[in-house]
């Protein structure tokens, strides 16, 4: 039996951006550093062992725009939702003022039902890009992951709801939307993984993504943003 690990599908065609990266691409082309701010929960922050996605993505850009300082500043506290994400926009957000900002939203309104309205996280998520927008930094909303806590039987519904909360919240903004409940959700359903693979065996609520599902997913990441900044040059 080998112990190779499982190939990596990243399916462009699910993950691929609506809209360019323009000042992403600008900064990449005139100045020497660069800054990306991840703000989120703890799919951000990182649980556990795994090495989250922000510190995965910095690796991946700066291997392939060398001579390039860029730093993928970790904002992500476990735990949180948009509305409590948006009361530190200008510390962690508009103060760093990034080229581009990767929003990670809607997990714990999901994950603890009842806690946060929906109502609520949308009018949050909307209220952080209007003030995004005054200050011309490119967004990216990442949405859900999809393992069992987030898509069991009494919560898979309320899982679909929110992913389209953040489609549209992102569709009114003029702005790109990282699907990953979306790509998760082909592995299990059309590629045929486990979805015990895509989960971090030490986690007792079946919440946080594994390792191979973090890389895996960052590695979509990378591509769509890689892929923009080709269309946007």
């Amino acid at each position: 039996m080998s112990d190779a690990p499982r190939p990596c599908d990243t399916h462009p065609d699910i993950v691929e951006f609506k809209y360019p990266l323009p000042r992403l691409a600008q900064s990449l082309k005139s100045q020497r550093k660069v800054k990306i701010v991840a703000i989120g929960s703890s799919s951000t922050a990182g649980e556990g062992n795994i090495v989250p996605f922000p510190c995965r993505l910095e690796l991946a850009l700066r291997g392939q725009f060398h001579g390039r300082m860029i730093d993928v500043l970790n904002r992500g506290i476990g735990g949180q939702e948009a509305l409590d994400e948006l009361s530190r926009f200008d510390p962690d957000v508009i103060g760093e003022a990034p080229a581009l900002v990767i929003w990670q939203v809607g997990t714990n309104a999901v994950f603890r039902l009842g806690q946060y309205s929906f109502d609520d996280v949308a009018a949050s998520i909307a209220t952080g890009l209007d003030r995004i927008a005054g200050f011309g930094m490119d967004v990216v909303l990442m949405d859900l992951q999809y393992t069992t806590a987030i898509v069991g039987p009494d919560k898979i519904k309320a899982a679909e709801q929110m992913v389209s909360l953040i489609s549209a919240a992102a569709e009114k903004a003029n702005i790109n939307v990282f699907r990953r409940f979306a790509l998760m959700r082909r592995w299990c359903c059309g590629d045929g993984i486990p979805i015990a693979e895509l989960i971090d065996p030490t986690d007792p609520d079946k919440l946080h993504m594994s390792d191979w599902a973090t890389n895996c997913v960052t590695q979509a990441l990378y591509g769509a943003i890689a892929a923009a900044l080709r269309a946007t040059a």
